[in-house]
């Protein structure tokens, strides 16, 4: 499957983003997936999986009831809603899809870049 991430850009703080992953290749139900960023530095983090059929999902705690994951396979898309964002947002975002819920992940977007201004 390949994966292309859209929808990042630079926002003030305090604003939102939703960040889309288009699924090509072989259907986005047959995975499940999730998103992860990296800030400049800094190593790769978890931010939010959700199983196949979008009725599990998990987000980091650093984010948690400001970011929604959700997926729509009829579109083969993934989402990431991204409300009331924070500086320390700021990273390079990237989906993967994968076996198993809890990773690893086998298959990775090229990431799209969300900065957020103070």
């Amino acid at each position: 499957v390949q994966l292309q991430a859209s929808g990042g850009g630079l926002v003030q703080a305090g604003g939102s983003l939703r960040l889309s992953c288009a699924a090509s290749g072989r259907t986005a139900s047959s995975y499940v997936m999730g998103w992860f960023r990296q800030a400049p530095g800094k190593e790769r983090e978890f931010v939010a999986r959700i199983n196949r059929s979008g009725g599990l999902s998990a987000v980091a705690d650093s984010v948690r009831g400001r970011f929604t994951i959700s997926r729509d396979n009829a579109r083969n898309t993934l989402y990431l809603q991204m409300n009331s964002l924070k500086p320390e947002d700021t990273a390079v975002y990237y989906c993967a899809a994968g076996s198993n819920y809890a990773g690893p992940y086998d298959y990775w977007g090229q990431g799209t870049q969300v900065t957020v201004s103070s």
